[in-house]
């Protein structure tokens, strides 16, 4: 009874410490963190006006993780290995979300190339094939036009349109394709026949890149299983193979060391694998 009780105090005054000594770190990496999660929230045309207080409360729902993890189940060396875990997934879930977008954007700016150029070949301005653009692409590269277009209505300058859309995007396509209409702009030469070139490039590229993933599809799927495997395993072991010895990886030390090494580390070789993987050409 003694031991839960000084348990919970030891946990207690260490969080007391942790919050009045470290409050400044803790402030300065809230302010990473909420300006990096901005970010990536702008590119997915996400308005969080209430992210800070958000990342707080996720915060504090980790150390209450952590207190009952440590207090209640006597793991503490397991919970921190989850408490890191729980503090990048959100991270990396916005991640993937806003890469995913991305990677349809570039998808579609071939299409979308080729529908400018026609429309300026057949006499069209450029801020009227950006307006047709707009319309009736699909989304989610119709919305980036969209913006483009209702700015440069307001008064913006194309090129900053441009600039601020390609800095938002992030895209090497639509990099392309701003550099294009700008050098097009400037020097008065042809914009369609450059569109046109640009167009062809951007397919042959998802043309290479369509191929790597097919060729890497069963290589992708032999990652993912294998980090599945070890927890496969591992409940196995602890409802049908050998339970007591299993047991031992949970209630002692050294088996929570070796367990939380092993959760983190497949995680990074599953991710590893992952960006090995990727058809970034």
């Amino acid at each position: 009874m003694l031991l839960p009780i000084l348990g919970s105090i030891s946990v207690g005054l260490a969080i007391f410490a942790l919050a009045f000594f470290g409050s400044g770190y803790f402030a300065g990496g809230v302010d990473y963190i909420e300006s990096d999660f901005r970010d990536k929230l702008k590119r997915l045309r996400i308005h969080a006006t209430r992210l800070r207080t958000y990342l707080l409360a996720w915060a504090w729902f980790v150390l209450a993780v952590f207190a009952c993890m440590t207090v209640f189940l006597g793991i503490p060396v397991i919970a921190v290995a989850v408490c890191v875990l729980l503090v990048c997934l959100p991270w990396y879930m916005v991640r993937r979300m806003a890469e995913k977008r991305k990677i349809k954007i570039e998808d579609q700016m071939a299409d979308a190339m080729v529908s400018l150029a026609s429309a300026i070949k057949a006499g069209l301005s450029l801020a009227q094939a950006l307006d047709i653009l707009a319309e009736q692409a699909p989304p989610p590269i119709c919305q980036e036009f969209q913006q483009i277009v209702g700015e440069y209505q307001l008064g913006k300058p194309l090129e900053q349109c441009l600039s601020e859309a390609k800095e938002r995007l992030r895209s090497e396509n639509f990099a392309l394709f701003a550099a294009a209409m700008e050098a097009s702009r400037q020097s008065g030469g042809r914009l369609n026949e450059t569109v046109d070139r640009i167009a062809n490039s951007v397919r042959e590229l998802q043309r290479l890149e369509r191929k790597i993933i097919s060729e890497t599809a069963q290589a992708r799927a032999s990652a993912f299983y294998m980090a599945m495997a070890p927890g496969v395993i591992l409940v196995l072991y602890y409802f049908v193979v050998d339970p007591k010895a299993t047991e031992q990886l949970f209630v002692t030390f050294a088996g929570q060391m070796i367990l939380s090494a092993a959760l983190l580390l497949n995680v990074v070789a599953y991710l590893w694998a992952r960006k090995i993987l990727s058809a970034d050409i």
